[in-house]
């Protein structure tokens, strides 16, 4: 009953959600490590609001994880009851430890200041620069990404290569002089705990799980209360109230963040 009631509240929180600036759609982009699920996290927020399973934005369902399977940018709108709400998820090809594999720490930077336009087409060897003709050089604020959010995978965190590491902490770095709230979002956390495998309920109170949130915020440098351990739908054929319970949780968190640096004037 718990967890129906914190969805139904928090759904009913983000469909009645107010934009500081009403012309601006809050822009939030997606990155992380290949195969953690960026683009699952993307279908589990559509599934959420919509009572059945999304599958808009393509996801891997192989277990391999040697390459991303986003190439493009993407945007996807979050709809609730036929309506689009105030706020969408964009979606960039993942990161690998390799130096010229997976998204460049350049054009993820670029992603979130809004110097790259819908469908470019990463190329790891090859970031965009101003010179090329998806470079949008006068981004609108509407075009700039209010958050940026980390999808990294609680079952391998702790065997995560260092080399990785160093890239989300350059991008991290290089965003914090904008001030751009940056959290993350841990998934499979069922597959990192055998209790909460069990339960789901219980994601909370796993010590195995809180220890994975802390190791997340050593390595990257993200504080605690701003990471998110959820789980994407993967298997199910059906919705289910504490998947989203705890995905709109940290939605509910990342688009309150972004609607602070309108508030603040900080972008």
């Amino acid at each position: 009953m718990f967890w129906h009631s914190e969805k139904e509240a928090l759904q009913r929180s983000l469909e009645n959600f107010s934009v500081r600036k009403p012309e601006v759609n809050v822009r939030i982009l997606v990155a992380g490590q290949t195969g953690a699920g960026k683009s699952s996290f993307i279908n589990s927020v559509n599934s959420a609001f919509q009572g059945r399973i999304v599958c808009e934005a393509l996801a891997d369902a192989t277990l391999g994880t040697s390459s991303s399977f986003t190439k493009r940018f993407n945007t996807y709108r979050i709809r609730c009851g036929g309506v689009n709400l105030p706020f969408v998820l964009r979606d960039v090809m993942g990161l690998e430890p390799e130096k010229f594999k997976g998204a460049s720490v350049e054009d993820i930077v670029n992603a979130v200041l809004g110097h790259i336009r819908e469908k470019y087409k990463f190329d790891p060897k090859d970031p965009l620069n101003f010179e090329k003709e998806h470079f949008n050089r006068n981004p609108t604020l509407s075009e700039k990404a209010l958050c940026l959010v980390y999808i990294i995978d609680a079952s391998t965190v702790n065997f995560t290569d260092d080399k990785l590491i160093e890239k989300l902490r350059e991008i991290r770095l290089k965003l914090r002089e904008k001030g751009i709230p940056q959290v993350i979002v841990m998934t499979k956390v069922d597959e990192a705990c055998p209790l909460v495998k069990k339960d789901l309920k219980k994601v909370y109170s796993s010590a195995k799980i809180k220890e994975k949130m802390q190791m997340c915020s050593d390595k990257v440098g993200v504080p605690m209360n701003s990471i998110f351990p959820v789980k994407n739908y993967h298997e199910e054929i059906d919705t289910n109230d504490t998947i989203d319970a705890l995905i709109l949780k940290a939605l509910d968190q990342i688009v309150h963040n972004a609607n602070d640096l309108l508030q603040d004037g900080r972008i």
